[in-house]
């Protein structure tokens, strides 16, 4: 089932059950998704506005060209959607302890995200930007950094040997999240 230019607007849909099939220019205003299981939707060029997406199931979930604005997106499994053109944008989203392992998300906007725990294991986020994006905690290991820009981020710990941070940007003082693993103290 192909559904085009639709809005959803204040739906929950814990308890109206969102149609498997095809979602394209869609928009979702104030939707509650929380626990929802999405598996195997597609959604292309997609935009969820102010939205509950938190611990959503995205088993084989396509997402091609989804931007998530003003939404809480807690606990999502990322790693688990289907990869193929996978392009998500995320602008004043709550990402907390969300899984984006293995995933090749290059280029990819983070503006004003709490990424918290996030999990980037062995993803490829060569080009992303983390625009003034709390990284406390995250876990960034055997990622692909390179052209990555940090220089508005806040909280990240980078290992440079367990990562590749080549033509990364980072700024003073965000850059001393790259010496955490030496445990030296810095001083000012």
């Amino acid at each position: 089932m192909l559904t085009e230019n639709k809005v959803f607007e204040k739906i929950s849909f814990k308890e109206h059950i969102l149609v498997k099939g095809v979602y394209e220019e869609c928009t979702f205003k104030n939707c509650n998704f929380n626990s929802v299981d999405l598996s195997g939707i597609t959604f292309r060029t997609c935009l969820f506005n102010n939205c509950d997406c938190s611990l959503t199931k995205l088993k084989n979930t396509i997402l091609q060209d989804v931007r998530f604005v003003n939404s809480k997106l807690l606990g999502i499994q990322f790693n688990e959607c289907n990869g193929f053109l996978l392009r998500l944008y995320f602008e004043n989203c709550m990402l907390k302890l969300s899984v984006f392992y293995k995933l090749k998300l290059k280029n990819t906007v983070f503006t004003n995200c709490n990424l918290q725990e996030a999990d980037f294991s062995e993803a490829d986020m060569a080009g992303a930007a983390f625009e003034n994006c709390d990284l406390l905690l995250a876990t960034f290991m055997h990622t692909n950094l390179e052209k990555a820009d940090f220089r508005s981020a806040s909280n990240y710990s980078i290992n440079p040997e367990l990562n590749r941070i080549r033509n990364a940007r980072f700024s003073i003082p965000g850059v001393t999240g790259l010496l955490t693993t030496y445990d030296i103290e810095i001083e000012w």
